[in-house]
């Protein structure tokens, strides 16, 4: 699917087109290849998109944005193309930013947003001072695989083997340039707070119950349900795919219900898997 003269999406469609429909996200440095086992899982009637959003996977970009909302648009182009009427859009770390911003976009389209391991992240999503954008920035641009070897080891709760670390990194240290840099400044510049008053959907964090800290059930429990999952690590939908494939079915059945969690479910974590 091409996007004006500068982007060209590639995107796998799978399932009948009658069926609850989910947009799938990677993250960051990631690809849709992360959700091959998880669509495996889903029911047969499920239809599937899995989206490589620009410069990620299969997909080419000669843009000079990098934004969230760019990101965003990627998704919707694809939606528009599959004449999709209504969705869950769920997204994984980077993609879960994405994925509120798709909301926010077609607010028509997505009955709900899921983050898979994203959005709790405070020294990450929500926006930072122009002191913390620009020492984080600095760690990546001065010393790039160090600062990808520590998203890695963030994402990973104790006991994780030394091998599933490195094989993480050494995926994401291969992402294709300059976009890799431009699209982790998007992410630290995106300001979560403001996008998340503007999108009316539900949004479910389905989030490793060892990376999530008290301040951020804190902080956001009042603005999405937290469920927690003991599925892995942030990078759970390749490790547990069935599991993955399970939480999202559930939440699919909400299509078009328009039920969004009380504050009285919502307002905290709780235990799912």
């Amino acid at each position: 699917m091409r996007r004006s003269d500068h982007t060209t999406i590639r995107y796998t469609a799978g399932g009948p087109a009658g069926g609850p429909t989910l947009a799938l996200i990677h993250g960051w440095a990631c690809d849709r290849g992360d959700f091959d086992a998880v669509t495996d899982h889903l029911p047969e009637d499920y239809r599937v998109l899995a989206i490589d959003l620009a410069e990620h996977g299969e997909s080419r970009s000669t843009r000079d944005v990098w934004t969230m909302e760019e990101f965003a648009r990627d998704v919707a182009a694809v939606l528009e193309a599959e004449s999709v009427d209504t969705c869950v859009v769920a997204g994984h770390s980077l993609g879960g930013a994405v994925a509120v911003e798709v909301g926010r976009l077609l607010p028509a389209t997505v009955s709900h947003v899921v983050a898979l391991d994203a959005l709790h992240y405070l020294s990450l999503f929500p926006a930072l001072s122009d002191e913390q954008t620009d020492a984080t920035l600095r760690m990546f641009r001065e010393d790039f695989a160090g600062a990808v070897r520590g998203l890695v080891e963030g994402g990973s709760p104790a006991g994780t083997s030394t091998a599933l670390k490195d094989a993480y990194f050494e995926k994401m240290v291969a992402v294709r340039q300059p976009a890799g840099l431009r699209s982790i400044e998007g992410l630290v510049r995106w300001d979560m707070d403001a996008a998340l008053r503007e999108t009316k959907q539900p949004i479910t964090v389905f989030a490793i119950r060892d990376l999530v800290t008290r301040e951020a059930i804190d902080r956001y429990g009042d603005r999405f349900d937290i469920v927690l999952v003991d599925l892995g690590t942030h990078h759970f939908q390749v490790e547990a795919p069935e599991g993955t494939a399970k939480i999202l079915a559930g939440v699919g059945t909400e299509q078009g219900s328009g039920n969004r969690p009380s504050l009285a479910a919502r307002g905290r974590a709780r235990d799912q898997v």
